[in-house]
């Protein structure tokens, strides 16, 4: 479930409390959780619900001027059923105070080089070279980083999701770079 970023910034201010979505099946649940650009969100309720059922102050609270403007945007998509999403802010995004703690302890760099351990058994040793490449060239776009590795692009997206799990790389605008924790542990492993 994606929100443009002036969406976000409304979801955290507590102005906006609700979504709409055209779904063949709902991609939340209620009392779970959606990580997202600004934290967590805390999903309260999603329901199905019928277009007539939509209000203008139901709108409103989805971040659109009227009801005919979200209509307008749920029936750009011809497929599946319309869902009323409440939710709020919940917290800040918890992998952020993790990258930022660059100061590493023998035991946590030998902790984080058992995880990447793990991580390369199921697909080969792919973990220390993209941190190396990713510290060597900040900022590369995700497909170039693939080609100059020789993997595809997808699936080095869906693994540097892992290594950002860990608090160890950043997304940027375009491309990444190491969070401190992630130049922590480089300094800490053997060459």
């Amino acid at each position: 479930m994606l929100f443009r970023a002036a969406v976000l910034e409304r979801i955290r201010t507590g102005e906006v409390t609700l979504a709409f979505r055209r779904w063949r099946r709902p991609t939340v649940k209620a009392d779970g959780r959606l990580r997202t650009a600004i934290g967590e969100l805390a999903i309260e309720s999603v329901t199905p619900c019928a277009s007539a059922a939509i209000t203008d102050a139901d709108a409103r609270a989805a971040g659109f001027g009227s009801r005919a403007e979200l209509l307008a945007e749920l029936d750009a998509r011809q497929e599946g059923d319309i869902y009323r999403i409440a939710l709020r802010f919940d917290r800040p995004d918890p992998r952020i105070a993790l990258r930022e703690a660059g100061d590493l302890s023998a035991d946590e760099a030998a902790s984080l080089a058992q995880r990447l351990d793990r991580l390369d058994r199921g697909a080969g040793p792919w973990t220390r070279p993209v941190l190396h490449h990713i510290a060597a060239h900040e900022g590369q776009a995700a497909a170039d980083i693939a080609k100059s590795l020789g993997v595809e692009k997808m699936w080095l997206k869906q693994n540097i999701r892992k290594l950002k799990e860990l608090g160890l790389t950043e997304s940027l605008e375009t491309g990444y770079r190491l969070s401190p924790r992630g130049k922590a542990l480089l300094k800490a492993l053997p060459h």
